[in-house]
Formats: C-alpha cells, structure tokens, sequence
C-alpha cells in the first residue's frame, strides 16, 4: 500500500521557503543545461552553415589557421582566375572574389568602441557567397558599408543604429551603412562589408587576405591546390570553405566543452545543497515516519513518496527553467572572434533540462530518505 500524492504535496507546502530553494536550485541547474546545449548547438550549427565545398579559400601559405593573418599578393586573384578550372560563371562573370578580412576597434552610435569585423569586397564577392541577400538598403558603394544582421551585437549597439543613413567611425573616418545583410546563418552576418579599395587604404594594407573561388557543381577542388602548387612564388595555400569551418570548429571544441564542464560543477553544487535541504526536511520528520511505519506502510512505500515529494518539486524548477528558456530564445545573440549566432532552444536542449530535472528529483531524494529509514521503529517513535 503506497502512500497518496496529497501527502507529498502537504509536505511540500509545510516550509515554503524551502520549497523556494529547491525549486530555485532545480530550475538553475535545468536553465544551465538547457543553455549549454544551445550554446553548442548554435556554435556548430553557425560554423557549419559557413562553410561551403564548392568555395575554395586561396590565402597564405602558414596561415590556413586564421585568414585574417594571412597576406597574399594582390596580382594572385588574376591569376587564380585564368589558371584554375571549374570556376563557376554567373552572367558572364566568373565567381572569383579578392577580399581582406580585417578586425579592428569600430565606433558606432556614440559607444565605446568595440572590436568589429571588417570583410573589404568587390560585387563578385555575391557570386562567391550566394547566401548573402540585403534585407534593408542597397550594396554599398565608395565610403559606404554594409552590415550583417547581428553585427550590432559584437559592437554592442542597438539594432537601429546599424540601419541604412547611420555611420560607423574607424580611426578618423566615418563610412556611412548603406544597406543590411542576412546570410542564411553564417558568420557573415556579424561582419561589416567595405569597399575593398576603401579598407586597402584605411587598413594601410598592399596585400590581400585571400580570395574566394566559387566552383561549378562536380568541379575538383584539387585542381586549386595543383594550382597552388605550381604557383609556388604566389606562396599560396588551398583548402575548402567547409573544411576551412570545420579546422574553426575544432578549435572552439575546447570552449564548448567548458560550458558543459561548469554546467556540470554547477549541477553537483545544487545537489549537494539539494540534499542539505532534504536531509534537514526529513530528518525533523523521523518521528512521522516512525508512526507511519507502525501503522503499516512500508519503506518502499515511504521512499516513493519522498521520491514524490523531490520530483514535484525539482518539475517545478524544471518548468519554470522551461519558460524561461522560451523566453530568452531567439532573443539572446552571443559572438565569438569569427562570429555570431543566436541562442535557440531545441527539441534536444529541452529533453536534456527535462532530464537534468529528473535526475536532480531522484538523486536529491533516495540518500535522504534512506537515511531517515535507518533508525528502528522504537528508536524513530522517541525522537524529538
């Protein structure tokens, strides 16, 4: 014979502060859980969106590692363009797009400055990156920009001072935004794309950071690393956009980690707190729980319903973890050095915090209840 449901929830209800407390530190460690795993999805998912096989990444030998340290030649483009075959051709123009990838201090909207990333480009880079598509204003042209969608994020402004007539500040010279950009996704859409003339020349640079190849279907990327190697004054490395993402995205592999590591060591303090709290519940208990033994029910009975008790109380946290979660999504925009992307809860993020409040209701409940069913019935029947 087991014990009814309206015990455990009386016995809830008996100290609402701690109820507070373990519904608070439930709900914490379920948000945790559910956050890690949106910060991992969204960061894979991010990178693996960039990254496309049929765009091959001319840069730097020695620097396939980050573009943005990689120097090539400025003459490369033109011969990558009549020496590589497959190059796709778009109206008469072949996918071929110089550019300089370049991070620096902006300022923006009157705030401090923030470190931004500035990609130089010509109109070809549209036939290299087909994902780009202005949502607001038009292509930038001589002392203009434009900018990604989230790129107000990494400058830490507001969305609407990022729009079309507003100015961007580098070092002494303001470029006006043009035009706003989606990019289905990809890292690009935290950029700020610049006339590539323009940032030569605000960059001081004479070199190029690399240059974009957009192959046609079924074409061989291996015919732009015979390239590179034939070409060795042009010092030039090749390697696919994908697997350029895919080499980011091992790199980060450590920073993913860590977020589930302090998930974790968060966790195991909010159980250890967890059955502090439950040990002191039950423990006042004992002389309950001696009289509910003398009049029939048994210890696994009485385990079930401290079970119970812990696991209304932890779906509690859980649900709550739950609306907050919702709430947040699609709302919080985190950026990384190459990057950005938006937190987003999935079906996995919200079965592992569902499991998360599971775990933490049976853990937080059977060492307490064990201990308060060690001492015999007489011994329990006299405790204060």
């Amino acid at each position: 014979m087991g014990l009814p449901l309206q015990y455990a929830v009386r016995n809830l209800l008996r100290d609402p502060s701690r109820l507070a407390q373990t519904v608070a530190g439930s709900g914490l460690v379920v948000l945790l859980v559910m956050g890690a795993q949106s910060l991992n999805h969204g960061m894979r998912e991010t990178l693996r969106a960039s990254g496309s096989p049929r765009t091959v990444v001319l840069l730097g030998a020695g620097s396939e590692e980050s573009i943005q340290r990689s120097e090539i030649a400025d003459r490369a483009a033109g011969i990558a363009e009549a020496s590589i075959a497959g190059i796709e051709t778009v109206a008469g123009r072949r996918a071929v797009s110089p550019e300089i990838q370049y991070m620096t201090p902006l300022h923006a909207a009157g705030r401090l400055r923030r470190s931004g990333f500035l990609r130089g480009v010509t109109p070809a880079a549209l036939l290299v990156h087909p994902d780009v598509a202005l949502i607001d204003g038009r292509f930038h042209g001589p002392g203009e920009v434009i900018a990604g969608r989230l790129a107000w994020k990494r400058l830490g402004v507001r969305p609407e001072d990022l729009r079309p007539g507003s100015t961007i500040r580098f070092d002494n010279t303001d470029l006006t935004v043009s035009g706003v950009f989606a990019a289905g996704g990809t890292v690009m859409e935290s950029e700020i794309w610049a006339d590539l003339n323009d940032l030569r020349t605000l960059a001081r640079r004479e070199t190029l950071s690399c240059v974009m190849i957009r192959l046609q279907p079924g074409a061989d990327p291996a015919d732009a690393e015979l390239f590179t190697r034939q070409r060795l004054d042009l010092e030039l490395s090749a390697m696919t956009e994908s697997a350029y993402y895919e080499q980011l995205a091992r790199f980060y592999a450590p920073v993913r980690a860590l977020t589930w590591l302090t998930a974790a060591l968060i966790a195991v303090g909010a159980v250890f707190g967890g059955l502090n709290i439950l040990y002191a519940a039950f423990a006042s208990r004992i002389r309950e729980i001696g009289t509910l033994q003398a009049v029939g029910f048994g210890a696994p009975a009485l385990v079930a319903s401290f079970i119970q008790e812990s696991l209304l109380a932890a779906m509690m946290g859980t649900l709550f973890a739950g609306f907050a979660a919702t709430a947040l999504s699609d709302r919080l925009t985190l950026y990384f050095t190459t990057g950005a992307f938006t937190l987003s809860l999935t079906p996995v993020g919200a079965a592992a915090g569902l499991a998360a409040g599971l775990a933490m209701g049976l853990v937080g409940a059977i060492p307490p209840a064990i201990r308060c069913l060690v001492p015999p019935l007489p011994q329990a029947l006299r405790a204060a």
